[in-house]
């Protein structure tokens, strides 16, 4: 049935008064440029959260010969029984992918967890998962146990899939909208800083030669505890202050603490509105999502992109470049420094994307990025075919550019952006659990592709790149500067367009 306009002017009346409640509580004031507050709670929150993603990815290099001998060695020692290359291979593998597994089970329960304690408390409860896990790395050797180390290779990849979720998540609901973009990007800088630090740190002469490989798998403890003293100073997220808990002064305090001046009208407006909208409304969980209309194409928007993050060959590229840096004839003892270039190129690009995200927009930078690395790929086959080494570390340098420059920032923003609160929760537990399944899927088949596809290797992930930008040119709204009802209107012409198409031809019929 029908609202009528009696209805519609209680409503309005209702609407109207809780504004006047909350601005009782607000005076109208000039927006701080530099929220310092909000920077200094995104450099606490990120340390513990994305960074641990990129920095536990990257100490897995430097030991691996390391980590093999023990291997190994433990099983002689018990067993008086020695390895054969093709068995301590597979056991080194179980070890680095068994990473993404529990990076996927940190997905699926970072949802619940966040709407039992929200944001902030479900970073800092994280951290146990971490902790226990560099505890079990710091002692697996003098316990002589290898399966030590699968054990916490496990529970650091809950924690860095717990934190991949909900830190965007946390940014996104505690960033004004014009800074939004740029705040919940620095996720992805943080990433990519990751990257870089576990490549320096696992330089033979800090952490990675053969007398401390324990300590570098055990390192990922120091950012964990940097969070763990800093971030507990810091403002839960407003919006799960006010819509989930119902705590006005509480999300009053947090947003004046944060914006570093007094609450703006507009925005406390727009949390209203939003609460408004999911008022009654239970957390969905993920199937629910499924079979909801309404946000068929935001879910099929994160699904596609979500997946296309790891299925483009960004690190696959990673996997690649030893290989062609020793084809290239640098040698072994320098490849470990020139590697840091590989990070340090996606760092340099995740700060670009962060500077340019809010004056060029979402779209153009994700199908720019996807554009460029179908190109550099197809460039990279070329070099591959014809075998021009130092030609194809140029490629692999820009192909790790133009991830930078669109996907590996932009992904993370996209479910904060276009789901409500009810549904974001479940929209990100949907997104991580494919981030993660998809970069095991990559792992363990990118060995295969070479060996059967050798320099034809990247052809797959050129189709990928094309068809993820032209799904973004085709079907996914522009979201910069937009409150979420007018990004949900647009959204609301393609989840129904089918119903408006139907009604159309029945008034045609009836004329």
């Amino acid at each position: 049935m029908g609202i009528t306009d009696r209805e519609k002017g209680k409503s309005n009346i209702f609407f109207s008064n809780r504004q006047k409640v909350f601005h009782h509580f607000i005076q109208p004031s000039i927006p701080s440029p530099f929220p310092l507050t909000l920077l200094l709670m995104v450099t606490s929150a990120a340390i513990g959260g994305t960074l641990q993603y990129g920095y536990n990815l990257a100490i897995m290099n430097a030991p691996t010969i390391f980590i093999q001998t023990f291997i190994n060695e433990t099983f002689l020692e018990r067993w008086d029984h020695q390895l054969e290359d093709y068995q301590v291979t597979l056991l080194w593998t179980i070890i680095v992918s068994i990473f993404s597994l529990g990076g996927l089970a940190g997905a699926l329960i970072a949802g619940p967890m966040t709407i039992s304690f929200g944001r902030k408390k479900c970073l800092l409860l994280n951290n146990v998962f971490l902790m226990s896990g560099a505890l079990l790395a710091l002692t697996s050797r003098v316990a002589k146990s290898f399966e030590m180390i699968i054990l916490s290779r496990v529970l650091v990849g809950i924690n860095a899939g717990i934190s991949m979720n909900v830190q965007p998540m946390y940014f996104g609901e505690s960033a004004p909208k014009h800074l939004r973009g740029a705040i919940s990007l620095s996720s992805a800088v943080f990433t990519a800083f990751g990257v870089v630090l576990g490549q320096v740190v696992g330089l033979r002469e800090i952490l990675g030669s053969e007398s401390c490989w324990q300590y570098l798998l055990a390192s990922n403890a120091v950012p964990g505890f940097i969070q763990l003293v800093t971030l507990p100073w810091f403002p839960e997220s407003p919006r799960y202050l006010l819509i989930d808990r119902g705590d006005k002064e509480a999300c009053i305090n947090a947003l004046r603490r944060l914006r570093g001046c007094e609450v703006q009208n507009s925005e406390l407006d727009e949390i209203l509105q939003e609460q408004a909208a999911t008022k009654g409304m239970k957390p969905k969980q993920p199937w629910e999502l499924f079979s909801d209309r309404s946000v068929r194409w935001q879910l099929i928007s994160i699904i596609i992109i979500s997946s296309a993050m790891q299925l483009c060959g960004n690190d696959a590229i990673y996997l690649y470049a030893s290989y062609v840096f020793k084809e290239a004839g640098i040698s072994s003892d320098t490849i470990q420094y020139v590697t840091i270039g590989t990070g340090t190129c996606e760092f340099t690009a995740c700060i670009m994307c962060n500077l340019l995200i809010e004056r060029k927009g979402r779209r153009l930078m994700l199908m720019g990025g996807f554009v460029s690395m179908a190109f550099w790929a197809v460039v990279f086959t070329v070099h591959l075919i014809s075998w021009m080494p130092y030609l194809s570390m140029a490629c692999i340098f820009t192909y790790i550019l133009s991830f930078g420059m669109g996907p590996a920032g932009v992904t993370g923003l996209l479910p904060t952006e276009i789901f409500n609160q009810a549904a974001r929760p479940a929209a990100y537990m949907i997104a991580g659990s494919l981030m993660w399944l998809n970069l095991f899927i990559v792992g363990m088949l990118f060995p295969f592709l070479v060996s059967e596809l050798r320099q034809y290797c990247f052809v797959p992930f050129v189709v990928v790149c094309l068809l993820s930008a032209l799904y973004v040119g085709l079907f996914l709204p522009e979201t910069k500067g937009k409150s979420l009802s007018l990004i949900t209107q647009e959204f609301h012409k393609l989840n129904f367009k089918a119903n408006a198409n139907t009604m159309l031809l029945l008034l045609l019929g009836q004329c």
